[in-house]
């Protein structure tokens, strides 16, 4: 089975294991952590979005399986993949992939196909894997690359990950990894995540991806969160609550081109 190689160690997060190990553990929250259906997390460099990160991570129970939806930032692959199993690999250690959940997936969604090409430089799931193993060694992954800008494409990825949840992993946690609007100025950046908060606190897939095309939101993980959104509402889920938000501004980041980050959990 394959090993997958960190990307981004060096750049995003610490290289040094034990480094990495305690900027994890300075951006996580303090419990205690509440069962979750479904998350959003950012995925920039620690010193920007980390908190926000480690904010959900600490307020959701880490369950041993970890659905992570990311976005496809290299164009590289296939628009919609599942990492065919093996291990994907930290600094601070090794996660488990879950070849016969990814296979499954696949089987439930013809859209996807099992691929490494589009996970391979792909730093969307890898900056959140050194959470999920902080919370939780034993956690088994399924990493899905959703590249797709097509409505229906991620409305039926939601259906494939939420039939897999109730069939193959109950409680497992869902994942969208996902920063918000990019490289406009801090006011702007804040006015236009609000449109987007909105409907994800709202739990409105269709209306955060209408918001997001006609107000020219550059949120990269819209198609996961999407995603995310309908699995998470097939599986149950009532409410949801919007953990944090800031900008990179907010981290001595130049306010004239800032990012936005939100942290989101999903609940029954």
């Amino acid at each position: 089975m394959p090993t997958r190689l960190p990307a981004v160690a060096g750049s995003f997060y610490p290289s040094d294991p034990a480094a990495l190990r305690a900027e994890v553990d300075r951006c996580l929250a303090p419990g205690p952590p509440r069962p979750a259906i479904g998350a959003v997390a950012p995925h920039a460099g620690y010193a920007y979005s980390g908190p926000t990160a480690g904010i959900v991570f600490g307020s959701v129970e880490v369950p041993d399986v970890v659905v992570v939806i990311g976005p496809n930032h290299t164009g590289s692959g296939p628009a919609l993949s599942v990492y065919p199993g093996g291990t994907w690999n930290t600094p601070a250690g090794g996660i488990a992939v879950d070849p016969a959940l990814a296979a499954e997936l696949v089987r439930l969604d013809p859209d996807l196909v099992l691929d490494l090409e589009a996970h391979e430089e792909e730093h969307g799931i890898e900056v959140e894997v050194p959470f999920i193993l902080r919370r939780n060694p034993r956690a088994r992954l399924v990493a899905v690359v959703a590249g797709t800008q097509d409505f229906a494409a991620m409305e039926r990825l939601g259906a494939a990950v939420a039939e897999l949840v109730r069939t193959k992993a109950p409680g497992a946690l869902i994942v969208a990894s996902s920063d918000m609007n990019h490289f406009e100025n801090d006011a702007t950046t804040r006015a236009r995540d609000r449109k987007a908060v909105e409907k994800l606190v709202k739990m409105d897939e269709r209306g955060l991806d209408e918001v997001c095309r006609r107000e020219k939101i550059t949120m990269c993980g819209r198609a996961p969160a999407v995603a995310m959104l309908v699995a998470a509402k097939k599986l149950g889920a009532k409410r949801a609550e919007m953990l944090d938000y800031r900008t990179s501004a907010d981290a001595g980041g130049d306010k004239a081109r800032c990012v936005g980050y939100c942290g989101l959990a999903v609940m029954a």
